[in-house]
């Protein structure tokens, strides 16, 4: 009798091990789904992004402003997302299903998130974000 109490003991731990599993199948599919749903609403602000020249006056601006500051700033495409370094800052252009929105982030909390106008002055953006990183 010894035997099959294991044999069961094992048959029904095997099978509330599968139905744990199909839970947590579902629940990461669910989650998978809302994450391809934000990024199919996002795509069209993320498309806007790396093809604006707002990105390219950006990066150019920071260029100029960071050499007058003497700090370095390094940028780098993450996805959809463009990071820009400077010391222990950090901005982040980061396209939404309502926009794009500008990220400041300080030694990596983040401090505020502004709605980003693709049609605005690059030179403004730089300079706010880099002014008190020297």
């Amino acid at each position: 009798m010894g035997f099959l109490d294991n044999l069961e003991n094992s048959l029904e731990a095997l099978e509330s091990g599968e139905e744990r599993r199909g839970e947590e199948r579902a629940q990461e599919l669910a989650a998978r789904e809302m994450v391809r749903q934000a990024a199919l609403k996002s795509a069209p602000h993320a498309a806007a992004l790396r093809s604006s020249t707002f990105v390219e006056g950006l990066l150019t601006a920071c260029r100029t402003v960071g050499h007058r500051l003497r700090v370095f700033v390094q940028f780098t495409w993450i996805g959809d997302t463009l990071r820009l370094d400077a010391k222990s800052k950090r901005l982040e252009l980061q396209p939404t299903a309502e926009g794009n929105v500008a990220v400041f982030l300080e030694n990596g909390e983040e401090v505020r998130r502004i709605p980003l106008d693709l049609s605005g002055d690059p030179t403004e953006l730089a300079e706010e974000w880099l002014k008190t990183a020297a």
